[in-house]
C-alpha cells in the first residue's frame, strides 16, 4: 500500500525521506509550490509602529521562515517589546529555533480557532495585531480580533502556486504505482487534488482512498467531498503525520 504526500517542500520531501527509512512506500507529489510573497519588503516597516505589547501572528512556518530571512537579510532582529503568537507547536518551534524569542501558543491543536480560545486574545482592545501570512486563507483571525476591538494588518509572506500537473497522466500514474493513502495537509490542497483528478478515477479511486488530514475542520471537509476513511493527525507537524500513518 504505497502513500502519496501532497504537501509542498521542503516538509513533504522530509516525510516522505522518514517514511521510506521506516520500511514504507511513499511518494511526494506537491500540490502547491511557495514563493517568497509580495509583501515582504514591506516587512520592517510594518513592523516598525507597533507599540509594546502589541502583536504577531505567525500563521505557519513558512510565514516563519520566509520573514525570519528577510530581517536577516537587511540585518534587523524581531523586536522584543511584542508578544508573538503561532499556530500550534511546529510554528512556535520553528520561530523559536530561528529566533529564540518566546511566543505563545495552544498545545491543544493547531487551528484558528484553538488559537482565538487562549485568554489573553480575549482583551486585545486598542492594540495593533499584524499577521504574517501567505496569499489568501483563512480571515477568522483577522475578523475575531478586530470584533474585539483590535487593529490588525497583514504582510504576505509567501505565495502559494497550484501546481499545473496534467490530469489524468496524474491520477493514472499513482494508481499504477498503488496509491491507497493519501496525505493532505490544507484545505487548498484538498480541493486541488478533487479537482485534479477526473470524475471516473476519482469515483473509482481517490474517494476510496485512505485519506490522512491535519484537523477536523479539513476532515469535516474532505467528508463532504465523498471521503469516508478519514483519519486526523494530532498536529499538521511530520511526526505527527508518521503517527497517524503507523
Amino acid at each position: 500500500m504505497s502513500i502519496l504526500v501532497t504537501r509542498p517542500a521542503p516538509a513533504g520531501e522530509e516525510l516522505v525521506r522518514r517514511l521510506q527509512a521506516a520500511g514504507k512506500t511513499a511518494f511526494s507529489a506537491p500540490l502547491i509550490n511557495i514563493h517568497p510573497g509580495s509583501e515582504l519588503p514591506q516587512l520592517a516597516e510594518k513592523l516598525n509602529p507597533l507599540n509594546t505589547r502589541d502583536m504577531v501572528f505567525l500563521l505557519s512556518k513558512n510565514a516563519v521562515y520566509y520573514a525570519n530571512n528577510q530581517l536577516n537579510k537587511i540585518n534587523l532582529s524581531w523586536p522584543d517589546k511584542l508578544i508573538y503568537y503561532a499556530i500550534g507547536r511546529s510554528t512556535a518551534l520553528a520561530f523559536h529555533q530561528l529566533t529564540g524569542m518566546n511566543v505563545i501558543w495552544s498545545s491543544e491543536g493547531e487551528t484558528s480557532e484553538i488559537l482565538l480560545k487562549l485568554p489573553s486574545l480575549h482583551q486585545v482592545e486598542n492594540k495593533q495585531a499584524l499577521l504574517l501570512r501567505g496569499n489568501g486563507g483563512r480571515e477568522l483571525i483577522a475578523r475575531t480580533l478586530t470584533e474585539r476591538g483590535a487593529t490588525v494588518d497583514y504582510c504576505e509572506c509567501y505565495f502559494r502556486q497550484p501546481v499545473d500537473y496534467p490530469a489524468a497522466e496524474f491520477s493514472a500514474h499513482w494508481q499504477k504505482y498503488g496509491v491507497q493513502t493519501l496525505v493532505v495537509t490544507s484545505g487548498e490542497i484538498l480541493q486541488l487534488l478533487y479537482n485534479l483528478i477526473p470524475e471516473s478515477d476519482r469515483n473509482r479511486w481517490l474517494l476510496h482512498c485512505r485519506l490522512i488530514v491535519v484537523s477536523e475542520r479539513l476532515a469535516h471537509a474532505a467528508r463532504n467531498l465523498g471521503w469516508q476513511d478519514v483519519k486526523v493527525a494530532k498536529s499538521a507537524d511530520n511526526d505527527a503525520l508518521i503517527q497517524a500513518l503507523e
